[in-house]
């Protein structure tokens, strides 16, 4: 049985980022925290207040602020 060789081109350049997908990722980065980001501290501001209901939104304003100075 003869053996087969997968074939390469010797002329393909090495993998690399493209540059659009290196901008968004700065992009996002400077547009600020994600949603997920800013639930997630929210809730653990709701938690470290004892769980308490009805400042939802002054919890969901902290996150945002909090996330925003990179604290």
């Amino acid at each position: 049985m003869a053996r087969t060789q997968a074939k390469t081109n010797q002329n393909t350049p090495p993998h690399q980022v493209p540059e659009s997908s290196t901008r968004n990722a700065a992009a996002a980065n400077r547009l600020g925290p994600t949603h997920e980001q800013i639930a997630r501290r929210a809730y653990e501001l709701f938690l470290a207040r004892g769980g308490g209901h009805g400042r939802h939104e002054d919890d969901w304003h902290q996150a945002e602020r909090e996330l925003k100075l990179g604290r």
